[in-house]
């Protein structure tokens, strides 16, 4: 059973987050501040690490600059709450890899940890299948499978893996955009679900999505995915079979506000995580571009 250190210095907050990940199979530990949680990794490894931001001692970007050095094989999921944008914005560009506003944190807190520990799992079945390669290009066609979004995330991983493209964060930062656009594709373009109906009722959400999955014309839909390897960079192409979306509509990753919306939430971390983002016109292909570690290109977001 997977662990996750809950670490904030509210009781309150601690007791709901511990309440959630209990009700989905997974064991809390808890920490007080940033100093606590870093002597509890020293006695027992977590599988993952949910942190408040604000807290006496060490707060939780400095947790999280601790952690990528020293602990970097640990995903890191942010508790934010208002006033915290900055900081929280700071936290993921240093290795965090999602985040829940405390808000909605009952709604949204096992949504958001089932995506990083599904990274955790993909990291764990990851295979040594060549020492190194410079060029390739694949395609693939996802459905409803249950596990199929994982399968592949793990798959793509382990592509980058095998030439050290990146560090352990990278690995864990593209697997968590690759899993949102997975998500995405699926539910909002495939499926056509709100996200504001998951907002009201997880399990109406639920509900729809699988009866949806079942009914025409949302049921013979694909996810169509191509990777493309080519040092020094990868490029991932999402599309969906749906009738896309207004990318206008979808709240602006620049304002540090919007960090805290539901909506959007997906597209954030992926901006945030891949070095370029476009969409084509009709909004239902997203094409993403991650350089190596080492790579000067400067990052660029875009729309079309």
């Amino acid at each position: 059973m997977e662990t996750v250190l809950v670490v904030d210095d509210s009781p309150k907050d601690r007791d709901i987050a511990g309440a959630c990940l209990k009700e989905h199979g997974l064991t809390p530990m808890f920490a007080e501040n940033g100093r606590e949680a870093l002597e509890v990794l020293e006695r027992r490894r977590p599988d993952a690490v949910l942190t408040g931001l604000y807290m006496p001692e060490m707060d939780g970007l400095k947790l999280v600059e601790f952690m990528r050095r020293d602990h970097s094989s640990i995903p890191v999921v942010l508790m934010t709450a208002r006033g915290s944008e900055d900081t929280a914005v700071a936290a993921l560009r240093a290795g965090a890899l999602s985040y829940v506003p405390k808000k909605n944190l009952r709604t949204n807190l096992c949504d958001a940890m089932r995506v990083v520990l599904g990274a955790v799992e993909a990291k764990r079945h990851r295979e040594q299948v060549r020492k190194f390669l410079e060029r390739t290009e694949s395609h693939f066609v996802l459905g409803y499978e249950l596990e199929g979004p994982i399968a592949l995330v793990s798959h793509l991983q382990s592509n980058l893996a095998q030439i050290n493209f990146c560090d352990e964060t990278g690995l864990f930062q593209v697997g968590t955009a690759l899993s949102e656009a997975f998500n995405n594709a699926i539910d909002h373009g495939n499926l056509e679900l709100d996200s504001s109906l998951r907002e009201k009722s997880g399990e109406a959400y639920a509900k729809l999505r699988q009866e949806r999955a079942q009914q025409l014309p949302y049921r013979d839909r694909r996810v169509h995915v191509t990777e493309r390897l080519a040092q020094p960079e990868v490029t991932y192409v999402v599309r969906d079979d749906g009738q896309g979306f207004d990318l206008s509509t979808v709240p602006d990753p620049r304002n540090l506000r919007n960090i805290l919306k539901a909506s959007g939430r997906g597209l954030m971390l992926i901006r945030m995580f891949m070095d370029e983002v476009t969409f084509n016109d009709t909004g239902n292909e997203i094409r993403m571009v991650k350089q190596r570690a080492d790579s000067s290109i400067p990052s660029r977001v875009g729309s079309s």
